[in-house]
């Protein structure tokens, strides 16, 4: 694929809904004349739009759905008020604020897991916590009922069910209120405007990495989750964009390659429009390619896709390429 490919594959959903930039105007329609598979593509997004904005005049007392993608693309240049390594997650929350208004009167439509709407807001809240006590900020949330010395993941995922048990209790719009001010804490402490003071590395998820990579990560599951409450709306929500997936890609390649290791059979993974990397070993010859389309691997990642079903690229040893695969499947605690 081209980097005009790419380019105006990213556009399409904005295409749809007639929310393109006027220098973008022209660059899509051209590349739709000549590529099939965006041509099919940008038809089956635009008849969802039609679908989702029902018959003129809508009746519904609802916003169309263009408005809603036009204001999540209208708050994207928000993120460069804060250091680069935060500017993904500040698009994200910006992403979810702009579907804030949709959500009135669906908050129990299922989701993902045994979660509804109201619960996968309440998840967020849950998983933005941690962060948030690390830095030493304050929460909205009561001490944690879970004993100390419990595994990470275990621990994650007893946090989550405690905060949406509580939240169930309350208001949609308490729980996402005190989502995004917990959100705005994150984006407000100095961490998030200083790469300096958030190079130091801490524990969190089971993870050591520096405070700019759990910014990332906190990015990742915003954009994951809004993207969840999208579908389950029947609202299409924007891939990041191209430089935060970069960065979301780049964080989820090297945990990927840190759990592989230095023992799994050597594989030359690429995303497209990004650099390649060899996964496992570096004291053997490569037994495989693969490529993935960056948001498709974000996707496996994040738990959306099994390997399987995943689309991908690939040629040499079937097992070593499984392997990876597989790998980057479990990674997901999203």
């Amino acid at each position: 694929m081209t980097a005009e490919h790419d380019g105006v594959r990213d556009l399409l959903a904005a295409w749809a809904f007639g929310a393109l930039e006027p220098a973008e105007r022209r660059t899509v329609p051209l590349h739709l004349a000549e590529c099939d598979d965006c041509a099919a593509e940008a038809e089956r997004l635009r008849e969802t739009v039609r679908l989702l904005d029902g018959p003129s005049g809508n009746g519904s007392g609802r916003r169309p759905a263009a408005d809603i993608l036009s204001a999540a693309l209208r708050t994207r240049p928000a993120a460069p008020r804060v250091a680069a390594h935060a500017a993904p997650y500040a698009a994200a929350v910006a992403g979810l604020r702009a579907l804030l208004p949709e959500l009135e009167g669906r908050w129990s439509t299922p989701v993902v897991h045994d979660w509804d709407v109201h619960a996968t807001v309440a998840h967020l809240l849950a998983a933005d916590e941690h962060l948030v006590r690390l830095l030493g900020l304050d929460t909205r949330l009561p001490p944690t009922r879970v004993p100390a010395g419990t595994h990470w993941g275990e621990a994650w995922n007893l946090r989550t069910g405690e905060i949406i048990d509580r939240e169930h209790g309350r208001t949609p719009g308490e729980t996402a209120g005190d989502w995004a001010a917990q959100a705005d804490a994150l984006l407000a402490a100095p961490e998030a405007h200083d790469p300096e003071l958030a190079a130091r590395p801490v524990t969190l998820m089971g993870a050591r990495l520096p405070i700019a990579d759990h910014y990332v990560a906190r990015a990742f599951e915003a954009w994951i989750h809004t993207d969840d409450i999208g579908r389950a709306l029947g609202l299409a929500v924007p891939p990041p964009p191209a430089e935060h997936l970069g960065q979301l890609v780049r964080l989820a390649v090297r945990i990927l390659g840190m759990a592989l290791g230095t023992q799994a059979p050597p594989v030359l993974f690429s995303v497209t429009g990004a650099e390649q990397w060899v996964l496992g070993s570096e004291d053997e010859p490569v037994r495989a390619e693969l490529a993935l389309d960056p948001v498709d691997f974000c996707l496996l990642v994040g738990g959306r896709y099994t390997p399987d079903e995943v689309p991908k690229d690939t040629t040499g040893d079937a097992a070593a390429v499984r392997n990876v695969l597989e790998s980057a499947a479990s990674l997901a605690w999203l």
